[in-house]
C-alpha cells in the first residue's frame, strides 16, 4: 500500500482524511466522554442524514447538508435541553428519528434512480473527494482553534460545571459551543465511518486515553494518537482486503478499547493483591 499511496490521489486523500479525522476525534471525543454526551452525538450525526438526502435533492453537496441539518440539531437539542420540561433523552431520540425520516423521503422525492448513500450510512474513506478534504481541513482547523483559545475554560467546565459558573464563567455559551464542535466532528467523520458508526470512533480513541491518563491535554494527544492508528489501519486493511473502511475502522477501535479494559481491570486486580498482601505481612 505504501508504494500506492504515493501513486494514487484517492488513497492520498484517505490518508489525509484519516489524519484529519484523528485529530477532530481525539480532541473532541474526549470532551464527549468526560460530559457523558455519546447519545447526543449519536442524535446529532443520525439527524445529518436529513441533510445528506437534502443535498442529493437539491443538487448541492451532500456533506454540506450533513453540516447544516448538524448544526441546526446541535443547537435544537442544547436549547430543549436547557429550557427543560423535556427529557434530554427523549429529545435526541426525536431529532435521531427525524432526520434519519426526512433523508429517506427527500431521496425517495429524487426522479430516476436513487443514489448509492452507503458511504454516508457506512463510511468509505477511499471515496473521499478533493470538496470533503477542503470542508474537513476547515472544520478541523475551527475546532482546533476553539479547543486551545479556551483551554482552561474548558477546564473548569470538565471539572465542574456549576464552579465554573459561580467563578463567571458563560457555561451556557460553553455548552452551545460544545454542541457545535460535535456536530463539525460528525461532519468530519461522516466520510470516515459512515453516520451509522461515527459513534465508535468518537468515543473509543477517547475512552481508551482516559484509561492512560487522566490531564486533559494528555488524554487529547493519546486519543488524537489512537485514532491515527485505528484509522490508518484500517484503511490498510480495507485497501488489501476489499472490504468496507468504515467497518474496519470501527471494528480495530471497538476491540482494542476491549482489549485495553481487559488489561487495566487485570493490572488493578494485582495491584489490589498486592496492597492486601503488604498489610497482611504488616500484620
Amino acid at each position: 500500500m505504501i508504494n500506492a499511496l504515493f501513486e494514487y490521489q484517492f488513497l492520498q486523500n484517505a490518508f489525509l482524511a484519516s489524519v484529519l479525522a484523528s485529530i477532530v476525534c481525539g480532541i473532541v471525543g474526549v470532551i464527549v466522554v468526560e460530559k457523558k454526551l455519546v447519545m447526543m452525538s449519536g442524535g446529532i450525526a443520525h439527524t445529518a442524514y436529513g441533510g445528506v438526502g437534502l443535498g442529493y435533492l437539491l443538487g448541492f453537496e451532500p456533506i454540506i447538508g450533513a453540516f447544516m441539518f448538524s448544526i441546526a440539531a446541535a443547537m435544537g437539542i442544547g436549547y430543549i435541553k436547557r429550557k427543560g420540561g423535556v427529557q434530554s433523552d427523549i429529545v435526541i431520540g426525536l431529532f435521531w428519528s427525524l432526520g434519519m425520516a426526512l433523508g429517506i423521503v427527500f431521496i425517495s422525492l429524487m426522479p430516476g434512480y436513487p443514489p448509492d448513500l452507503n458511504s454516508y450510512l457506512f463510511g468509505n474513506i477511499l471515496s473521499v473527494t478533493k470538496m470533503d478534504l477542503y470542508l474537513m481541513i476547515g472544520l478541523t482547523f475551527l475546532v482546533v482553534l476553539v479547543i486551545v483559545a479556551l483551554f482552561n475554560n474548558w477546564k473548569a467546565y470538565l471539572f465542574d460545571d456549576e464552579f465554573a459558573s459561580i467563578i463567571g464563567m458563560n457555561t451556557a455559551f460553553l455548552e452551545y459551543l460544545l454542541l457545535i464542535l460535535v456536530a463539525m466532528t460528525v461532519v468530519v467523520l461522516i466520510r470516515v465511518a459512515g453516520i451509522i458508526m461515527v459513534l465508535a470512533l468518537l468515543t473509543a480513541p477517547a475512552a481508551v486515553a482516559g484509561m492512560l491518563s487522566s490531564k486533559l491535554k494528555n488524554r487529547m494527544i493519546y486519543a488524537i494518537a489512537l485514532g491515527a492508528l485505528f484509522c490508518i489501519a484500517g484503511l490498510w486493511i480495507s485497501y488489501e482486503m476489499n472490504i468496507s473502511s468504515g467497518a474496519c475502522i470501527v471494528i480495530l477501535s471497538v476491540i482494542f478499547y476491549f482489549f485495553t479494559y481487559a488489561v487495566n481491570v487485570i493490572r488493578v486486580k494485582i495491584n489490589r493483591n498486592i496492597i492486601a498482601a503488604k498489610q497482611k505481612t504488616e500484620k
